[in-house]
């Protein structure tokens, strides 16, 4: 594979979402985000979780919610967001940045689920070698996301308004995912550098893996400000190894692999390769790897995961 393939996937990723079909093609759903929020809020809050069909009933001692981990696996990620929200309700920043991941995840089947599911049988009847796998993550996306709506607005607008109010309640991961897309909370001089090193001290996967973006490409001519894991397809590269060391969720059928696939087209013809392990193999030359891990070991060296 060459250079520009991996720069290629780089840039096709924000947040573990490849970026919706939607954003990529322009044709981004029409609604006002502050309506379309309203109406996404009045049906979430409509049922119980327990009312919904399908779901499991509530054990009487119910196991305790983790947003981050539960996102991973959760089979129905309307039930997910509705457990999520009513946690952001009650000023939980970081329940406010899952909320907004759920939103990005589904937005490409929420526009038009009829259409998404008949791309995924167009791609599935394809001949070439990375299709069933393409058509598998799609089906993950479908089967996750059935209960959003068109109705539901989830337009880039929706998503963006959604992780500004998380960044502003404090979570860090939507204040590093705004600076990536190029909206950072503040202009003053000397604030992408400190938000840098506050990403890098927070121990945190999902903010690492939302700054990566930024860090790359995007960054040249700004190393001096960001540091030295920045300005280049590699350093890109480098913050979401981090992010993947430091516990974000990079396994084959995690949600980075699966909105990879689904909506960018990058697929693993290895079914069992996890993120690192497929980059390695598909990407990086060989005499990048040994800069690619000092990279990695610079910035996660002496932490832990916290996911």
């Amino acid at each position: 594979m060459s250079r520009t393939w991996l720069i290629t996937v780089a840039c096709a990723c924000v947040l573990g979402t490849a970026g919706a079909w939607w954003w990529l093609s322009g044709d981004e759903p029409a609604g006002e985000p502050a309506q379309d929020q309203v109406a996404l809020a009045a049906r979430l809050d409509q049922a119980s979780v327990a009312d919904l069909p399908g779901t499991e009933p509530r054990p009487s001692r119910p196991q305790a919610f983790r947003p981050r981990a539960d996102f991973e696996t959760a089979p129905d990620l309307f039930v997910y967001a509705q457990r999520v929200s009513a946690l952001a309700r009650a000023g939980d920043a970081d329940a406010q940045w899952m909320l907004s991941r759920v939103y990005d995840y589904c937005a490409g089947f929420a526009a038009n689920p009829t259409a998404y599911g008949n791309d995924t049988r167009a791609i599935a009847a394809l001949d070439v070698s990375t299709a069933p796998a393409m058509a598998a993550a799609r089906e993950r996306v479908s089967q996750r996301c059935a209960r959003f709506l068109p109705s539901d607005g989830l337009s880039r607008d929706v998503i963006q308004e959604t992780r500004m109010r998380a960044a502003l309640a404090g979570s860090l991961p939507a204040e590093a995912a705004l600076m990536a897309d190029g909206s950072p909370l503040s202009e003053d001089e000397g604030y992408r550098g400190d938000l840098v090193r506050r990403v890098q001290q927070s121990n945190d996967p999902q903010a690492f893996f939302a700054l990566s973006s930024a860090m790359g490409l995007a960054a040249s001519g700004s190393e001096s400000e960001l540091g030295a894991v920045s300005g280049t397809w590699l350093a890109e590269i480098a913050w979401q190894m981090a992010a993947c060391r430091l516990g974000l969720d990079c396994g084959p059928r995690g949600n980075l692999m699966t909105s990879y696939c689904a909506h960018g087209g990058i697929c693993s013809k290895d079914p069992l390769l996890d993120f690192p392990a497929f980059v390695v193999d598909a990407g990086v030359p060989r005499q990048g790897e040994a800069e690619l891990n000092d990279m990695v070991n610079s910035l996660v060296v002496g932490r832990r995961s916290s996911e």
